[in-house]
């Protein structure tokens, strides 16, 4: 019997608009169930690909998603065997294949193979392959290879690959490969190998490679190569290779080749080499230390070789230390202090008021 009534059913949805009549209707008042491509319906509608339908309050099973530009509206449950769509999804869309709403959808969806909305996504998705919506993501996301908004992502975002928005993120992204906003990140960011932000970045960003802000980054970013910010970097850095900012890096930062910045304030700690223009900090770099030209070096540096082109006013202990000008203390082997008219060159220790 069972078997029957699904084969009925599948033949209306097939015959129905052959016959040229749009749907064959079983409702009191617009309330009941709806076999064909019929425009307003509240209880259960079946149809095979929707081109008439402007509005379902209830549930709405499809064979394929709606012709271009005609998608009407359901509130309640889309389902699609295998696909299944509409302008606007509030409630439950679910698909063998793909839920998809051309403008909004808002509430629980799930595709086999994807989801998304062609402007705003609010609430629960997730997709066989990916979820994205045209404009803005607001809730949780995930997607086996990608996950991403066209505008701004708040709330949480897993992917197998990427993940990321054109615009903004706040809340929380996973991903394999790369996870990162078009301008500003909130939030945190974890990814197998790179993690960012356009603009600034304000949170934790994790990475198997590179993690990196264009502009300023707060917080605490970890990357197995390089980590660092177009312009200022304030908080914890640790980079397998390097760390850095273009201009102001502040806080601790420890890197196992180098780390530097413009001006530096805070702890630096370098397998190798350190170094910055002026440096307001404690620096730990077994090879190299150095401050540029006209520079400035306050606090104290631990390095064979401490090279302050500028001015040192504080403590270098080193091998060789050298200063331009020298009005603190160096210790070392051979410390060199080119702005004394005597005792420029000591064995040992040497200082300068």
């Amino acid at each position: 019997m069972t078997r029957f009534l699904s084969l009925v059913i599948c033949s209306l949805l097939f015959v129905a608009p052959a016959t040229g009549q749009d749907s064959i209707d079983l409702m009191v008042d617009g309330v009941g169930l709806s076999i064909g491509d019929s425009k307003e319906v509240t209880g259960l509608r079946l149809n095979f690909r929707d081109r008439a339908m402007r509005r379902v309050t209830g549930i709405n099973a499809t064979i394929w998603l709606p012709y271009n530009n005609h998608g009407g509206d359901v509130h309640g449950i889309a389902l699609g065997l295998p696909s299944t769509g509409a302008d606007n999804i509030t409630g439950i869309g679910s698909a063998l294949m793909a839920v998809a709403a051309n403008e909004d959808a808002k509430g629980i969806m799930f595709g086999g193979v994807a989801a998304g909305a062609g402007n705003d996504l609010m609430g629960l998705a997730a997709g066989g392959l990916g979820v994205g919506a045209g404009r803005d993501i607001e809730g949780i996301v995930t997607g086996s290879l990608g996950a991403g908004a066209g505008r701004n992502l708040e709330g949480i975002a897993v992917a197998g690959l990427g993940v990321g928005a054109g615009n903004d993120v706040k809340g929380i992204l996973v991903a394999g490969l790369g996870a990162g906003a078009g301008n500003d990140l909130v939030g945190i960011a974890v990814s197998g190998v790179g993690a960012g932000a356009g603009r600034d970045v304000t949170g934790i960003i994790v990475s198997g490679f590179g993690a990196g802000a264009g502009q300023d980054a707060t917080g605490i970013m970890i990357s197995g190569l390089g980590t660092g910010a177009g312009r200022n970097l304030t908080g914890i850095s640790i980079g397998g290779l390097g760390t850095g900012a273009g201009d102001t890096l502040r806080g601790l930062h420890i890197a196992g080749l180098g780390v530097g910045g413009t001006n530096v304030r805070g702890v630096m700690v370098s397998g190798l080499t350190a170094g910055g223009h002026d440096v307001y900090a404690l620096s730990i770099a077994p090879a190299y230390f150095s401050v540029d030209h006209g520079g400035k070096m306050r606090g104290l540096s631990v390095s064979s070789y401490n090279r302050i082109q500028g001015e040192q006013k504080g403590v270098t202990i080193g091998i060789l230390n050298y200063a331009r000008k020298l009005s603190g203390y160096q210790i070392g082997l051979i410390n060199v202090a080119s702005n004394k008219d005597r005792f420029r060159i000591m064995p040992f220790i040497n200082f300068a008021r």
